[in-house]
């Protein structure tokens, strides 16, 4: 029953779903943005407390609402914390009609071939067991593609479906993140090929699966139309993949059908030293951008 309500959520409603799903090889990263150095905090346990604060901040925000936000990707340890009294997806569902989705990948596997695949994670299904205890309507799961190899980015894309099809037995939507590196010297390349492998894992899923993508901005305005238009795709994301929010949204503009989800560019210019107000008024500003963006 939740699941179809948050199905159709995503189908029909407009906005953006907001990334606050770092884990814990890019939580330093995240806190050093948000003004909080490795000085602050000496332990991981003392540094996810931090980094949920900064989450509870953004998501307890008014600003953070389903006008504008469809849903949330989380970290395994936000979704077993509470905001505001709550398991952190029932507060987002139940309080805010935001859907939230649940990071299950375990971390990328050593550079080969150009690319790199998802570590193994041999305890998907316990996890995905877990995100049925709460309102957790999806997943998502990240490689990462430097070069145009067509070897790397077919296991890339083949690991990623296979999993996805776990996901889909469990009777929870797969986000499919085969990122293209911004940096990559042949960007463009890397895209055709990644577009071609993905179209020929669609056809091979059953009738009644669907499966959302999330995919770095391409270089040519438009080029994931047909994946936008697939009838298994239920929504393609966009991940800003360390583009300034500007930039981002101004290629976002380029690609009709995408929506942005964002993680670095949506937590642009927020900061453990602002007050209240400061904090509300960039966040504000930041979601709005993002939104008009994603409207397109």
């Amino acid at each position: 029953m939740e699941y179809e309500k948050q199905l159709q959520r995503i189908k029909n409603g407009s906005g953006f779903i907001a990334a606050l799903d770092q884990s814990g090889g890019s939580t330093p990263k995240a806190l050093e943005n948000y003004g909080v150095s490795s000085a602050d905090y000496d332990n991981d346990e003392a540094m996810f407390d931090l980094v949920h604060e900064m989450r509870a901040r953004i998501m307890t925000c008014d600003a953070f609402d389903s006008e504008r936000v469809l849903g949330a990707i989380l970290f395994e340890d936000t979704m077993e914390r509470e905001v505001n009294g709550k398991p952190t997806a029932n507060y987002l569902w139940e309080d805010k009609n935001i859907v939230p989705f649940l990071k299950v990948d375990k971390g990328l596997a050593e550079k080969m071939s150009g690319v790199q695949v998802m570590r193994p994670m041999p305890n998907l299904d316990l996890l995905l067991d877990k995100a049925k205890n709460y309102p957790v309507f999806g997943t998502k799961m990240r490689s990462v593609i430097y070069e145009p190899s067509a070897d790397g980015i077919e296991l890339v894309v083949q690991q990623q479906f296979d999993v996805a099809k776990q996901i889909l037995s469990k009777g929870l939507m797969p986000i499919v993140e085969p990122e293209v590196d911004i940096n990559s010297a042949k960007k463009h390349d890397c895209e055709l090929l990644l577009k071609a492998d993905i179209l020929r894992n669609l056809e091979r899923l059953t009738d009644d699966h669907q499966v959302m993508l999330k995919l770095t901005l391409p270089e040519e305005s438009g080029f994931y139309q047909a994946l936008v238009d697939h009838p298994k795709v239920l929504k393609v994301v966009a991940l800003s993949g360390g583009y300034s929010r500007s930039e981002a949204c101004a290629k976002l503009k380029q690609n009709p059908g995408m929506i942005a989800s964002f993680s670095r560019a949506f937590t642009e210019g927020l900061s453990r030293q602002q007050s209240d107000d400061e904090f509300a008024e960039t966040i504000t500003t930041s979601i709005e951008e993002i939104y008009q963006a994603s409207k397109v």
